[in-house]
């Protein structure tokens, strides 16, 4: 096989089968000639010498001759001549990956012109100026593409623009085509001369030195900082590389009976069944895409170039049809004839998939598992949370990660209590903080979002947020955030508190002043494909969720069950804070117990709350986890109002309170480690969940409890842990005079637990892997400042993702995999989830597909990202 292929005169050397080699462009543009659709005739040059070329093998001797004669069967197709007159064939040079990248690469027109032949073009048009116009732009793009004279991000200006708008100026015209033919002919010299300056040769004249560099070109814009950033957001592979696509090229700047548009074959916004698209008349396709010409509605082609546009329908409607999918399609008219450049997928807002996948199948397209496959699953948080309104204008003045989706707008507040008390007035307010804590969750639950300065994808505020369906953006490191002054500032800007801001937990943007919200509402269509999703699913999906109102919300986005109820969240509201501290700084166990006793019928009710909600649904409840210190205050005013409500001394209390300051509290004295040496702690917590589950079944509600033992290493914890918790169910189903079934098992998130699960199993009814932990324990990584240089790392490469928002498969998921052999090993039924962030990431959700899990646990309005994802994953991995 050789490296160039030819499509033309209805006949092609490829088809679309062959994306891997000719790039989807090649691909797409070979299928279409097949299909007899108008194509202008060309050839594609294999995407496999572009690796072979960037890695310092030069372009292969044999391609100078495959060249050569593929342009002469062109020069036959055409009846021109590259580089000779007077029919000179003019080309374009076009990249063309695997995997659509729009805008990201590089792309050359009108190639083949120089003195000589644009006169000939001139001649053979009847129109000089148009001929001179062409010459310009090449000049221009090519010296952009090639040489890499073009504007830079470090203040460099184009010297091309910059003479382009100088002569403008000097001539008093607005427009570019309001420059005459003279001005055009000056144009290309003055280009001309600023090549020979800033490149230091001459503007090559001859077509073959000139299709050589353009090739070149092309392949090095793989490397292109936009194009691996690009590839690094889409997961693109790098080893992929650009095919080249040379193709006769056609004008739609040849008259009022020529022009260029783009088109697609439904709406992309909507999913509605209609060509949508605009056009220009008189113009190439650069500026339509430039937007230096305000194009016209597709509809108006009617009256413009109603041959052209009838074709145009027709040749819509047999390519959805033969790719049984939403196309964009680019197309020129040249003097009333239609030509079709280019054909791929078309992007799509997420309702728009969703109505698109839905009504194929009804349209006998496809089926439904292709319907399935057609919708990313992360493009449902544009269904299920307010976006910022795509139309308007933004002022970005940072970003940062994003945390939780969803779009919201407030004015600034730094403190708590603030946002607290301003919210009771009916103010909408945004959080914004270095990081937060659980002294400020009063103020996340009234604030309308949360940015924080610090912080990754697992800190405190990313994980409360998420658990609030509340908009969250964290770790803007650009964000110099002055709490006390009342103000941060982003370079030179400066944002006081009660400045409107708007937040955008999609995108991590943050945004200066008002914006316009949209708010979506799923559709029938939506429920359809969730119905087919849930058919085909094997792994259930359960919610990570802390109180009532969070349970009802998952069950409405569908959860089967909540996989983890952190009990911690329930503490840290108004008085209950005040309770735990008052336990937790108690010298005896005696003092403790006073306080436990407190806490007891809160969380009883809660769980109360949950249980009803949950009718007929598994409820994992997991016991206390973090670290002691979280409940504590930390700056000295708030010290001394805690010591004054207990009624000790200061001095005292801050004492106790740096005693319990742990180094690294993550790794220290939490989890069941504080069962284990408080088990008054571990008794209380089984009491309030027994009564409540007894409360609940004498009520009629059929309940499901899971009691979840966090952070065991040693299976001796776990054994100690749950003979406390099962002589509490005893004692409790004695007083009560009923009983509940329910199971004990425990949070694998440390390695030694995942390498002794078959130990661990003896006792535990269940495993639920705590991917957070277990991430950061397998890494050794801190998850809340792994923020300030993971980005780097996956910038660079080193790490193909951040390993805390999608599971690192080849590490963490090893100990996944082996400690569910070990598990089942031990014990066959073995019930097997993972409730850590991971649960709503679909890339995630397919490992644990094919690990064998029986559920994952998200948040509640990632619940159909994940059911979406359970459904892909069994569709390509049957088990």
């Amino acid at each position: 096989m050789g490296h160039v292929f030819l499509f033309a005169k209805g006949k092609a050397e490829g088809d679309r089968t062959m994306v891997e080699i000719l790039g989807s462009k090649g691909a797409n543009l070979a299928e279409m000639t097949n299909l007899g659709v108008p194509v202008p005739p060309g050839f594609t040059i294999s995407s496999r010498l572009c690796l072979s070329y960037l890695n310092g093998g030069g372009l292969p001797t044999e391609l100078d001759g495959e060249l050569r004669q593929a342009m002469v069967a062109l020069e036959h197709a055409t009846g021109r001549v590259f580089g000779g007159t007077p029919h000179p064939l003019l080309v374009s040079v076009r990249s063309g990956a695997a995997v659509s990248m729009p805008g990201m690469m590089d792309t050359i027109l009108n190639l083949g012109l120089n003195d000589e032949t644009v006169e000939a073009l001139a001649l053979e048009s009847a129109n000089r100026r148009f001929a001179l116009d062409s010459y310009r732009r090449f000049i221009q793009m090519y010296a952009n593409v090639v040489f890499g004279l073009r504007a830079t991000g470090n203040g460099k200006r184009d010297p091309f623009a910059h003479a382009m708008e100088s002569l403008k100026s000097a001539r008093g015209v607005e427009r570019d085509v309001d420059l005459g033919e003279d001005d055009l002919a000056e144009l290309v010299q003055t280009f001309k001369a600023i090549v020979e300056r800033e490149h230091g040769a001459p503007f090559p004249d001859d077509p073959w030195q000139q299709i050589t560099g353009a090739i070149e070109a092309v392949f090095r814009s793989w490397t292109s900082r936009r194009a691996i950033d690009y590839r690094r957001v889409h997961r693109i592979r790098d080893d992929l590389g650009t095919a080249v696509n040379i193709v006769s090229m056609v004008y739609g700047n040849m008259g009022e009976d020529s022009g260029t548009g783009v088109a697609f074959t439904r709406d992309p916004a909507t999913g509605e069944r209609r060509v949508f698209g605009e056009f220009l008349i008189n113009a190439q396709g650069e500026d339509v895409v430039a937007g230096t010409r305000t194009p016209l509605p597709l509809d108006e082609m009617t009256d413009r170039l109603p041959s052209a546009y009838q074709e145009f329908l027709r040749i819509c409607t047999l390519l959805e049809e033969h790719y049984r999918d939403m196309q964009d399609v680019e197309f020129t008219v040249e003097r009333g004839r239609l030509y079709v450049l280019q054909t791929r997928r078309g992007k799509r807002t997420a309702a728009s998939a969703v109505r698109v996948a839905v009504e194929m199948v009804r349209e006998g397209l496809i089926d439904e598992n292709t319907a399935l496959q057609r919708v990313d699953p992360d493009q449902l948080n544009q269904l299920l949370h307010p976006t910022v309104d795509p139309d308007q204008e933004l002022d970005v003045l940072t970003s940062g990660l994003p945390a939780s989706p969803g779009a919201a707008v407030g004015r600034v507040v730094f403190h708590a209590n603030r946002a607290e008390e301003l919210a009771r007035d009916g103010e909408r307010v945004i959080l914004v903080r270095h990081e937060t804590s659980p002294d400020d969750f009063h103020g996340m639950v009234a604030a309308q979002a949360i940015v924080t300065s610090r912080g990754g994808m697992t800190s405190h505020a990313a994980v409360v947020a998420r658990g609030m369906g509340k908009c969250c953006v964290v770790g803007a490191r650009q964000l110099d955030v002055d709490e006390d002054a009342g103000r941060f500032r982003v370079g030179d800007t400066v944002v006081h508190e009660g400045d409107w801001i708007t937040v955008d937990g999609s995108s991590g943007r943050v945004i200066r002043g008002k914006v316009g919200l949209v708010a979506l509402d799923p559709g029938e269509d939506f429920t359809i494909l969730m119905a087919w999703a849930d058919r085909r699913r094997r792994l259930r999906v359960r919610a990570n969720a802390d109180t009532p109102a969070d349970a009802a919300r998952a069950r409405e986005f569908g959860a089967e069950g909540i996989g983890l109820c952190r009990t911690e969240h329930m503490f840290f509201e108004g008085h209950r804070i005040d309770a735990m501290r008052e336990m937790i700084l108690a010298e005896t166990e005696e003092g403790r117990r006073r306080a436990l006793d407190k806490l007891l019928p809160m969380q009883r009710d809660d769980f109360l709350g949950i249980f009803r909600v949950m009718d007929g649904l598994p409820v994992t409840i997991r016991l206390l986890d973090p670290p002691l210190h979280e409940f504590l205050p930390r700056g000295a005013d708030e010290l001394a109002s805690l010591a004054h409500e207990m009624g000790v001394d200061a001095d005292r209390l801050r004492h106790t309170v740096d005693a319990l300051t742990e180094a690294n509290p993550m790794l220290g004295h939490r989890g069941c480690r504080l069962g284990i040496t408080f088990p008054e702690i571990t008794e209380m917590q089984a009491r309030a969940i027994f009564e409540a589950a007894c409360d609940a079944s004498a009520d009629g509600v059929e309940v499901h409890v899971e009691i979840m033992v966090p952070l065991v290493a040693v299976h001796d914890e776990l054994d100690r842990q749950a003979a406390v918790v099962r002589a509490m169910a005893r004692e409790v189903f004695r007083e009560r005079g009923l009983e509940v079934e329910y199971l004990v098992g425990t949070m694998i998130e440390v390695p030694r637990a995942a390498l002794t699960a078959g130990r661990i199993a003896e006792t535990a009814e269940f495993f639920s892997f705590g991917t957070n932990d277990l991430t950061q324990t397998t890494f050794g990584l801190s998850r809340d400042d792994s923020g300030r240089f993971l980005p780097h790392y996956v910038e660079t490469g080193l790490l193909s993702d951040d390993p805390f928002q999608t599971l690192d498969q080849d590490g963490v998921g090893q100990l996944v995999e082996l400690a569910v052999r070990s598990g089942r090993a031990t014990n066959p039924a073995l019930k097997i989830g993972i409730c850590g962030e991971h649960g709503g990431d679909p890339r995630s959700v397919a490992f644990c597909h094919r690990a064998g899990l029986n559920y994952v646990s998200c948040s509640p309005f990632r619940v159909p990202i994940a059911r979406l994802a359970a459904a892909q994953a069994a569709i390509s991995h049957p088990l």
